[in-house]
């Protein structure tokens, strides 16, 4: 088992960077989410230096972890901000992020959410829909003034990833089939209120491949040719996020494979791209910490009973995802179980590791949940 790049061992306890992680806990309580700064912002410049060669912008999917600190960051580095809601807009602008560095996507906006980003002044919205548009279209026109707009293309690409994390194959909600983008374009040009600035498309997350990308761009580069002829100009091309990482035995890329694949497509071309990395940015930055409360044998299985649970850490209940799971202290001489890592809350689905070998933890442990 790998830990994550920023947390490490020292005469048998977990540190974050320099920091004990048995410091923190006893300073602020359990269960509490530590993240390493380092990391995060290593992170970013990892991701940013990759398409150096080529104007981008690096925007952040704030759906991926919404502290605040963690924004300011993000904002403070140079970092735009991809957002999905009222809420998000608020942090975005709150934490620093320019304006026009931020994406608005998502299958859900409201006339309030709409209103708010045009007079914040944002990079663009990426329309989800037909109905979208329109109403899009009605708010900016209410306003006086010009919604910048991108098409959200769904290019019908498996990003061979968990279904539940897919998003760019025609049985996903998000994004206008890409055979009838043209059209949507062709509307959009008549209607006043609109300034088509770009083109979307976001296939998926925790994607560990760079051919659903290749895919996807030759998809949208083709439409792209079809939608200049209209007379419109692509200004930013946005290709999405989903770049995946290390839970177990993940082999995942890094931004620099995909720019590799990515670059030599778009070098000569007029456009900026635009990339929404969330997890890869934050999801190796940050650990859950966890005390155990009880442990408690049931047949041939151990039950370790802690205080953090699917309130904390949803996936592994959403969708069996894996994290690893590690002691804080380690114990010479402990017996090694098999265990079930398991929350408070009154849901048999509260289970944050099923069938895990462990060193049998003692009540008033603790463990932290990786990734």
């Amino acid at each position: 088992m790998q830990l994550d790049e920023a947390f490490h061992y020292q005469k048998g306890t977990l540190y974050g960077e320099s920091v004990s992680l048995e410091r923190i806990a006893q300073a602020v309580g359990t269960p509490c989410y530590v993240y390493s700064r380092r990391q995060l912002l290593d992170n970013f410049s990892a991701f940013d230096r990759a398409f150096q060669a080529v104007p981008h912008h690096v925007c952040y999917a704030l759906k991926a972890n919404a502290n605040p600190t963690i924004a300011q960051l993000l904002a403070q580095a140079g970092a735009g901000a991809d957002i999905v809601s009222g809420g998000e807009l608020f942090l975005a602008l709150h934490a620093g992020f320019s304006p026009r560095k931020i994406v608005f996507a998502g299958v859900g906006k409201t006339q309030e959410e709409i209103t708010a980003a045009l007079r914040a002044g944002i990079l663009m919205f990426n329309v989800e829909s037909l109905e979208e548009l329109l109403a899009i279209g009605r708010v900016a026109k209410r306003l006086g003034r010009r919604a910048p707009v991108a098409i959200r293309v769904n290019p019908h690409v498996d990003a061979l990833t968990h279904r539940h994390i897919t998003t760019g194959t025609a049985e996903n909600k998000f994004g206008i089939p890409w055979t009838e983008a043209l059209d949507i374009y062709r509307l959009a040009k008549r209607l006043p209120s609109l300034a088509v600035v770009g083109i979307h498309a976001h296939i998926g997350s925790q994607i560990t491949s760079v051919r659903p990308y290749e895919v996807t761009l030759r998809r949208l580069l083709q439409l792209i040719e079809q939608v200049e002829e209209l007379g419109l100009r692509i200004q930013y091309l946005d290709l999405g996020g989903g770049l995946g990482i290390q839970y177990h035995q993940e082999r995942p890329m890094r931004p620099q494979a995909l720019a590799r694949c990515i670059l030599p497509l778009v070098r000569q071309r007029r456009f900026t791209l635009v990339f929404e990395p969330g997890r890869w940015l934050v999801g190796n930055v940050g650990i859950l910490l966890t005390r155990v409360l009880y442990h408690k044998p049931a047949g041939r299985k151990h039950f370790v009973i802690v205080d953090g649970g699917m309130t904390e850490l949803i996936r592994p209940a959403l969708y069996e995802a894996y994290h690893a799971v590690v002691p804080v202290t380690r114990r010479r001489g402990a017996k090694a179980v098999i265990a079930e890592v398991v929350g408070p809350v009154c849901e048999s689905c509260d289970v944050l590791a099923r069938d895990r070998r462990l060193p049998l933890p003692a009540a008033g442990d603790l463990l932290a949940i990786l990734t």
